[in-house]
């Protein structure tokens, strides 16, 4: 019996740090979109050729993004654990 509950305590253990750990990603949301309306756009229109953008960061609401960047750099993501903010 001590051995199922410590084999429970590891196993939530290891889904807390993957969830810190995907939360805490340099990475912004980016979602693709229309550099002129702001609308969003299917994935495949900011393939080669695509009339769309990758938007990063910021909110969607009714189909339109704001509070994001079209320039990578620009946004920090911040989650659970992480500060949010970057020294520079």
């Amino acid at each position: 019996m001590r051995r199922f509950r410590s084999t429970t305590v590891v196993l939530g253990g290891m889904g807390v740090l993957a969830a810190t750990l995907t939360a805490c990603s340099d990475e912004p949301d980016k979602r693709c979109v229309n550099p002129v309306t702001y609308k969003e756009l299917p994935k495949y229109e900011c393939k080669s050729g695509g009339s769309g953008t990758y938007y990063y960061g910021g909110t969607s609401r009714g189909g339109k993004v704001s509070g994001g960047s079209f320039d990578k750099s620009g946004v920090s993501r911040g989650g659970f654990g992480h500060g949010g903010s970057s020294g520079g």
